[in-house]
């Protein structure tokens, strides 16, 4: 423990909630960038959705629908990829972790307001969206609107793990970005996400069960009754990339705190 750490079971609510208040407080104060993760997926629902808003595929699921389902699951991984990912790379470059662990702060706190902020600005994101589509005629049971956005939040979790790994394993803040659009961008297509697999090579076809992000796909096509594997199978999926991936995390995160304080 640090010196002048409060670690009391009666301290750490209240700095986890301060530290939540913080990250939040900073995507307020630098909006530019939030706006701009939160503003693309409701950009893709319109070039792409509203021109097929009530076309009905084989399940007797509107495109629209389809459609939605599949950008909200773009939108809360987005956010927590590139969100968290290259705002955790920018605070080592400027070298405030160095600042916080100088500071009575516990180290893992940091770590989980940043966490709960991506969640609520991917949450944001998603709501932001679903508004759109409901607005713009989107036809869904008010059960299956909520279904839709706690599968998608559920499964945006593992992207969490992601977003620290590549936060933590970005050499610098200009890294970062690049490092993130090779790892997610290539995935997100190759999940379905962007576009439906059945417009894809017979080997990414073959290769996209086996991504995290076409388990986040597969959560708002089963909400939405498009999907082609089963809730449950998607569920534990989901549950087993957030292990890997927040392994890889607390990898990445060691390995970033042994180079520069062993």
């Amino acid at each position: 423990m640090r010196l002048g750490a409060d670690t009391s079971p009666v301290a750490i609510p209240r700095l986890l909630s301060v530290q939540i208040r913080a990250v939040l407080l900073g995507y307020w104060r630098i909006p530019l960038f939030a706006i701009f993760t939160i503003g693309l997926p409701v950009m893709f629902f319109a070039f792409f959705g509203l021109p097929h808003l009530h076309q009905v595929e084989t399940r007797h699921v509107s495109v629209g629908a389809y459609i939605l389902a599949s950008l909200g699951a773009y939108a809360v991984s987005n956010v927590l990829v590139y969100n968290v990912g290259i705002g955790q790379a920018q605070t080592r470059a400027r070298k405030l972790d160095l600042l916080q662990r100088a500071s009575p702060l516990p180290g893992w706190i940091a770590i989980a307001a940043t966490m709960v902020g991506g969640l609520v600005l991917a949450t944001c994101a998603l709501a932001v969206l679903l508004l759109v589509g409901a607005l713009a005629g989107v036809g869904l049971p008010l059960t299956h609107w909520g279904l839709l956005i706690v599968a998608l939040v559920y499964g945006a979790v593992p992207m969490l793990g992601l977003g620290l790994t590549i936060g933590y394993l970005g050499s610098s803040g200009n890294l970062a970005p690049a490092l993130a659009s090779l790892i997610y961008l290539p995935m997100a297509f190759a999940s379905g996400i962007l576009i439906p697999l059945n417009q894809m090579p017979s080997i990414v076809r073959t290769i996209a069960p086996y991504l995290p992000l076409y388990q986040v796909g597969q959560l708002g096509w089963n909400a939405v009754g498009a999907a082609n594997e089963s809730a449950l199978r998607a569920v534990l999926l989901t549950a087993v990339w957030g292990l890997v991936l927040g392994a890889l995390a607390v990898y990445a995160y060691r390995l970033d705190q042994r180079r520069k304080f062993a």
